[in-house]
């Protein structure tokens, strides 16, 4: 999961490499909300809306876009500690006009409606760190069979067809635990910068992954590898064991948080690579 040190680190290493002087570094977080993202070849038309998804701990708050006509596989969106904003809705329309069916969710709806970050993503970390913690593998658990069960239940979301699920930061963990929780119905997870996949415990998010059916990409930021060397090496070989495909790699030169185009760190020719290998596992396992 995030923590505030390494906000912290990930600026000032940004400014010490070059990629970005102190001046063009608050440009871009005062920029950051109008980002905006590459244009999708060939888009679909999407149909786009606010919605509420009901859970065994409330109403959850969610942003759900599909193709305007036809089905197409469902995709569930764990966004980043910064939750449900407008970086997220671009994100989760470009995945729809791609030929999914969207839905993005707030995961912090039992405490806070979205937007929960004040500032988005460059809303200090000690002023949403409480929000994540209200979490668990609890409700890990219970969210995903909620919001799968309702993408399920929508005309747009293919039936024959697998679910795909992405997670985001705190949202990595999720998503592994999303596969383990609904193992019959999740083929496809993704995890970009995520932050915990590999814990000293049963119950780690990577063993629980383990026994799923999915395909799975793993997108690790190179500063997040420095932190933790063998977490890659403890995916590939754990994976590997359980004989399920799994692509696993360091985004040499890409810092914690490079996917979303609002972050202080978005690094396009990363997060382009990243979304290019996002489409290759969905093409594959949910058609």
């Amino acid at each position: 999961m995030c923590d505030i040190d390494h906000f912290d680190d990930d600026r000032r290493e940004y400014e010490s490499r070059g990629l970005v002087t102190r001046k063009q570094f608050g440009v871009l977080l005062g920029a950051g909300m109008s980002m905006m993202l590459p244009p999708v070849a060939n888009a679909a038309a999407v149909t786009e809306s606010d919605v509420t998804v009901t859970t065994p701990d409330g109403t959850a708050d969610c942003y759900f876009v599909h193709p305007a006509s036809g089905t197409a596989p469902g995709v569930l969106v764990w966004p980043d500690i910064f939750g449900l904003r407008p970086a997220f809705r671009q994100m989760g329309k470009r995945l729809a006009e791609s030929g999914y069916s969207v839905l993005v969710v707030n995961p912090f709806y039992r405490t806070k409606k979205a937007p929960t970050a004040e500032s988005a993503s460059s809303t200090p970390i000690q002023q949403v760190m409480p929000l994540a913690q209200t979490l668990s593998e609890t409700t890990h658990f219970t969210d995903a069979k909620a919001f799968i069960g309702w993408l399920d239940k929508q005309a747009s979301v293919a039936k024959n067809r697998k679910v795909g699920t992405q997670g985001y930061c705190m949202g990595g963990p999720i998503a592994f635990r999303t596969a383990a929780a609904m193992p019959d119905r999740v083929g496809a997870v993704a995890s970009f910068h995520g932050g915990g996949l590999v814990r000293d415990a049963a119950n780690s998010p990577h063993l629980q992954a383990a026994k799923t059916k999915a395909r799975f990409l793993v997108a690790i930021a190179a500063n997040d590898d420095s932190r933790a060397p063998n977490d890659k090496t403890v995916l590939k070989e754990t994976f590997a064991a359980a004989k399920l495909e799994a692509e696993i790699e360091v985004y040499a030169d890409a810092a914690h948080g490079w996917c979303p185009p609002d972050s202080r760190v978005y690094n396009e020719p990363k997060a382009e690579r990243a979304w290019s290998r996002l489409l290759e596992l969905y093409g594959k396992a949910l058609a």
